[in-house]
Parts: structure tokens; sequence; C-alpha cells
């Protein structure tokens, strides 16, 4: 028997990508969802499909970026469907482009819903999860999150913030004596929306790069990263990877260390190069 079973799962970014997923198959697993995004007519998809595996939902349509909105969300979940007993913050952005060509408004809107809609998100309902018997916080950093790339600092910032913030939680509650558990979950390329919605700097070639991602990163479908998750987070975990790449970037992290960021830079130009003769 699943341990989600008649228990309430709380999905920021239900409406798309992993947080569709994971709706869909805690729905199957029989758990009572409620359902946040800020696009209705996505998270109305969304509940349309966990309602007809019969599950109960509870759907709000938050800017996870709002605190007002988000302890809001948190109470209704709580006094409509009976408690929280885990909540998956899933809700975020991506950004690509040097920091020169930026627009600071860009990179203030990625740290505001990777990093503070996620701290939002599980403080709202930290509250109600003390209650459940043994609560799970499942936050999502990234493969960005272990290391980092040119023209993502915005994206690595927030996911390496995530990381930070999710590692200092698990220890904290672990000191109180809590039965919640921090679960980091660190996907790489992952069949979703997320780059052919995101922000790009002036100069950026969009097409080019989300073409890219589509084509050569994004090797994992929404379903199994799903799957993925929910395993680790059953076993509370504290670090999910999901994905081939995720798993070779950690491993990566870890042998490199620091040196990474001299091999990178090297790596790039000697691509850069690659293609230069190959358009000639």
């Amino acid at each position: 028997m699943s341990c989600f079973k008649d228990k309430v799962a709380v999905i920021t970014g239900a409406g798309a990508g992993i947080g569709y997923a994971l709706a869909v198959e805690l729905a199957r697993r029989g758990a009572r969802l409620s359902l946040l995004d800020h696009d209705q007519d996505a998270l109305e998809e969304t509940v349309r499909r966990c309602e007809g595996l019969g599950a109960r939902t509870v759907a709000q349509v938050v800017d996870v970026t709002d605190w007002g909105a988000m302890s809001a969300a948190a109470g209704v979940a709580h006094s409509e469907l009976g408690g929280v007993d885990s909540v998956f913050a899933v809700a975020g952005i991506i950004h690509r482009g040097s920091l020169a060509e930026s627009e600071v408004a860009d990179v203030e809107r990625v740290m505001s819903v990777n990093w503070r809609g996620l701290m939002y998100t599980v403080k709202a309902h930290l509250p109600f999860l003390a209650e459940a018997a043994g609560g799970r916080i499942v936050t999502f950093s990234s493969a960005f999150g272990l290391v980092a790339l040119p023209k993502y600092s915005a994206y690595n910032a927030s996911k390496f913030a995530v990381r930070g913030f999710s590692e200092s939680l698990r220890q904290e509650l672990a000191v109180a004596g809590s039965r919640i558990s921090v679960t980091c979950v660190f996907p790489g390329g992952v069949r979703t929306s997320i780059v052919r919605n995101g922000l790009f700097a002036a100069r950026e070639n969009r097409e080019a790069v989300v073409r890219g991602f589509e084509k050569r990163v994004a090797r994992t479908e929404p379903e199994a990263a799903a799957a993925i998750v929910l395993s680790g987070v059953e076993r509370r975990r504290a670090r999910v990877f999901v994905g081939t790449d995720a798993r070779v970037v950690a491993l990566l992290a870890r042998l490199a260390g620091g040196h990474y960021q001299d091999l990178v830079p090297a790596v790039v130009r000697i691509l850069k190069r690659r293609r230069r003769r190959s358009t000639r």
C-alpha cells in the first residue's frame, strides 16, 4: 500500500510538467490533493484528470511569490482536506542570458519564484505538517543546483539556494526531534515546457536554445520523473536525482570539486570552434 493513500499532498506548479505528473500519480495512489498553479486553465485540466481517477481535490490559482496568498492557500488545504501530510514545491521558471545582457527584473523574477516562492510554500504549510504523523517536504532544485553553467547565473543561484535551504531545514527539523523529512530533488533534462516558457536576455536565440534542449537534453518523461521522485520521497531520502544526466552531474560535482569551473569554459570554447568550422 502506498504511503500516500488517504493522505493530503500539496503540489505547486500542478498545471504542467513534473507537477502535473506528480498530481496524476498521487491521484492513482489514493491521495487527496491540494493543487496550486498560477495558470487557471492548466490547473483545471489537472483537476479533471485527477478527479477522473477518483481523487478528492482542492484547486487554487495562486502566485507562489505572494506570502499572504500562500498562507491562505495552506489554510484552505488544511480545513477542506483535513490536514497536510506532504508538500511538493515544484513551481519554477528558468532564465538564460549573461548577467551583462539580462534585465534585472528577469533575474529578480527567477529568484522570487524559484527560491522565495518555494520558501513561502514550505513555511506556510509547516505548521500543518507538524500535526501529521511524519510529514514530508519535497523541494525541487536541479542539476543546475549542483554545478553552474555560463548564462544561467540567475537560475543557478536560485537552485543552489534551494539546495542550501533544503539541507539546512532537514538538519534543523532533525535537531528539533521532528518526524518531518525533507527531500531535495535534482532533475536533469525532463520533457517539460520550462525552457520554452522561460525568460531570455534580448540577444539570446530562444528558438535555438529550446530546440537544443528538447532534442538533446530533455531525455526523461515527466511520468518517469514523478515515479522516481515518489520512490525517493517514500524512503525519506535527503537527495533524489532524476535522470542519468543528473546522476552524472552529481558525480562530476563530487569528483571535480571547484575545478569544474575551469573545465566548463574550456569545453564551451572547443564546441564553439567546432561549430564555426562546420559552418564554413
